[in-house]
């Protein structure tokens, strides 16, 4: 393998910079203040985790994580989303806070990719988790909730598309009960969107047609809370009629919060189905056909920490909002430029702390010609205010 060049670096990481850090750091603060409004409280979580709790109870698939070793020869990982890592520590240094807890979080998460274009190893995540409420106003609160951190993020126009992985279990169990490795490879077509091998899996089954139709009923559950009629008649299964009244209740919450405009009912829509327990959705932006936002309930992963909790939360895709979502402006703030020559430096400094102590940005620099004193005034830089601090017979 050849040496890397000076200025390369490794592939899926990018530099950001200043005018795209404006962005995110815009976001970032806008979107945590929305989320403090709605009372969650922000944590931060290291960002080496050991393999053997973190990394192994993680959504994200094991060849997926950056594993390193420490000096002991402990497999440790970089941490490939904030929920595993929240988990941890509700269940040891939050153990006695009163439930439920709202957590809310902002930070870089890795992931290996493969060698291809346009693929990030890293990326900036903000989101939140709701521990210990298993109802569907708790649902209905992340989820209503995203919709406002999307807003507050600038994300003008967006669908979020919500359904519910009890459904299709028991609508699967119930056609082809038993046969496991079939209902996963019917859920892996359906999470990867891939609609025509679906389809090809179902020819495989050699269903009866009425069995045939049912499964491929499931493609045209989508829309607005007729579907929750339409859901009910496709299975009898107990395990889907108390999924689909969940999810038909978390959408009347949602009505009441009034922002079911923003929202569909997908019963394609399962998310991870290794980690996803109940009701997932996804937000799409209108410029984009990959999710801006992506969330869940996750009912079994406190447990694998020792402390047995529902939970359910969201992460915004904060790159994605940055490098995809068009109209989000950043209000740059004016600054002042300071020049003065030797005899008046303290006074142009002074006058220069006074300006930062109110909120101003300036630079301060050395008059370059001390031969031809300018005048105070205008800049080149529309955004710049310049106040010169010349000699004595010139300037201020």
């Amino acid at each position: 393998m050849s040496k890397p060049k000076g200025f390369e670096k490794p592939t899926g990481f990018r530099d950001y910079t200043p005018h795209v850090v404006s962005k995110l750091r815009m976001i970032e603060r806008n979107v945590l203040e929305c989320m403090e409004r709605w009372g969650y409280r922000q944590i931060i979580t290291p960002t080496i985790e050991y393999y053997d709790t973190v990394g192994v109870a993680s959504s994200t698939s094991d060849r997926k994580l950056f594993k390193l070793l420490n000096s002991r020869g402990t497999t440790l990982v970089l941490r490939s989303d904030l929920t595993a890592p929240i988990a941890r520590v509700v269940s040891s240094m939050l153990k006695d806070e009163k439930l439920p807890l709202r957590l809310s979080y902002h930070a870089n998460v890795f992931r290996s990719i493969e060698e291809e274009a346009g693929r990030e190893a890293e990326f900036f995540q903000t989101g939140v988790e709701l521990v210990g409420d298993d109802s569907p106003e708790a649902d209905a609160e992340v989820v209503a909730l995203a919709i406002a951190s999307l807003q507050a993020a600038g994300v003008s126009s967006f669908k979020i598309a919500m359904g519910h992985m009890g459904f299709l279990n028991g609508l699967l169990e119930e056609v082809i009960p038993g046969q496991t490795a079939e209902q996963e490879q019917l859920k892996e077509g359906l999470l990867g969107r891939d609609y025509v091998g679906y389809r090809q899996s179902i020819e495989a089954l050699h269903l009866e047609p009425g069995q045939k139709q049912r499964l491929e009923a499931i493609l045209r559950l989508r829309g607005g809370k007729e579907i929750c009629t339409h859901a009910g008649e496709l299975s009898s299964s107990p395990e889907a009629a108390k999924s689909i009244a969940h999810l038909c209740a978390v959408f009347e919450v949602l009505e009441a919060y009034g922002v079911s405009e923003h929202v569909l009912i997908d019963l394609t829509m399962i998310g991870d189905f290794s980690y996803y327990t109940g009701m997932t959705f996804e937000g799409y932006a209108a410029e984009l056909g990959s999710p801006v936002c992506s969330g869940g309930r996750y009912d079994n992963l406190l447990q694998q920490f020792g402390r047995a909790l529902p939970a359910t939360g969201f992460a915004l895709k904060t790159n994605r909002i940055i490098d995809g979502v068009h109209g989000i402006t950043i209000e740059e703030k004016k600054s002042v430029r300071i020049e003065y020559s030797p005899e008046r430096r303290a006074e142009a400094l002074a006058e220069a702390a006074r300006l930062r102590s109110i909120g101003q940005n300036v630079i301060t620099s050395l008059l370059a010609d001390q031969g031809q004193v300018k005048a105070s005034g205008a800049s080149t830089d529309p955004d710049e205010q310049v106040i010169i601090y010349g000699s004595p017979k010139g300037g201020l």
